[in-house]
């Protein structure tokens, strides 16, 4: 079959930091290089005819996309034109023009996209998410009674742009300046307030649709940062090089889960997956507490496929390999055009 690999030549970068880094540019996340040469590997070794397709954020680049040969496009867009929240609308160009694609389509990606609409549907479907408000400019929504510690973030950013270690509020004080921070950094994005859960980072890779399948779980090891730190996957943990937390955190399969615990957070995983309409891949953010409770935080529809990321990791936790996972991908986007 001829696969196109469509991606944006915008948020290229040559490197690729590590197993549990992405890798960001003022807001947006750039998706490496390495990610659709891996994929384009995958894809000739499991027997199909790749090309790549290249957006240049120019109108002309994406209309060329339709008239092109390929019989299924991998959609690699997080952004167009270097805006985040583009995708969704990429993804829906392609449904206009009948192109076939894998991933998420537009509704997926713009629930995903918007946390706080995605933790309403999610606490609609019974699955526990930190309690949360949301700050726009001047005016903050209902919330619960959440209480300290707080984290305040962006409601629609992901690869953690715009968290870091301040984001951990115990304050009145300390969270207005977060809020305030966030809206001077973010014009026209909402703030979210969220009620700060102590656990373990899990990450729940889903594959397939028709049912998915939950991977084997990935842990960031959060358990060796500073004492005086909170445990969150800021950006000092995914970008900065020279800062201990980026030095004494990785991701690895999760180690000593019992049976019941694994197949508790897989389903709420599956659960999310299936109320937020993703597709064929995505992955699931989690917080494990020691009393056993489970929280789902966020959801990525489009997380990164290179070899030592997070969902290849657990992939290969399921005994599949690299050019499998690739493969199963693909085939689950090629069932959905064929029902």
């Amino acid at each position: 079959m001829k696969i196109g690999v469509l991606f944006e030549q915008l948020e290229d970068t040559e490197e690729y930091p590590g197993e549990n880094q992405d890798i960001a540019s003022g807001r947006r996340r750039r998706r490496p290089k390495l990610d659709r040469e891996q994929i384009f590997a995958a894809l000739e070794k499991a027997g199909h005819e790749p090309s790549y397709i290249e957006l240049d954020g120019r109108d002309s680049s994406l209309f060329a996309v339709p008239r092109n040969e390929a019989d299924l496009v991998f959609n690699l867009i997080d952004s167009y034109g270097g805006d985040d929240s583009m995708d969704v609308h990429i993804a829906a160009f392609l449904e206009l023009t009948k192109v076939r694609y894998t991933g998420s389509g537009p509704h997926g990606l713009l629930l995903a996209q918007d946390k706080s609409l995605a933790k309403k549907i999610i606490g609609f479907h019974g699955i526990k998410t930190p309690y949360f408000a949301t700050s726009y400019r001047g005016k903050l929504d209902h919330s619960h009674d959440i209480s300290f510690p707080l984290i305040v973030k962006p409601t629609s950013e992901d690869g953690s742009i715009g968290i870091n270690q301040d984001s951990v509020v115990d304050s009145v004080k300390e969270l207005m300046e977060q809020i305030h921070d966030l809206h001077e950094q973010f014009e026209n994005v909402p703030v979210l307030i969220e009620e700060y859960i102590e656990g373990r980072e899990i990450y729940a890779a889903i594959l397939g649709n028709d049912p998915p399948e939950a991977l084997a779980l990935v842990e960031l090891d959060l358990s060796k940062l500073p004492a005086d730190a909170p445990r969150i996957a800021g950006r000092e943990v995914k970008f900065d090089r020279d800062s201990e937390a980026y030095r004494v955190t990785k991701s690895a399969l999760a180690e000593d889960l019992d049976e019941e615990t694994t197949k508790a957070l897989q389903e709420a995983a599956k659960t999310t997956y299936r109320a937020l309409k993703l597709r064929d891949y995505g992955r699931i953010d989690m917080r494990l507490t020691q009393d056993g409770t489970i929280y789902v935080i966020e959801a990525n529809p489009t997380p990164w496929l290179t070899k030592t990321a997070e969902f290849a990791m657990a992939a290969r936790g399921s005994e599949r390999t690299y050019t499998e996972m690739i493969k199963a991908i693909v085939e689950a986007a090629v069932a959905r055009y064929e029902e």
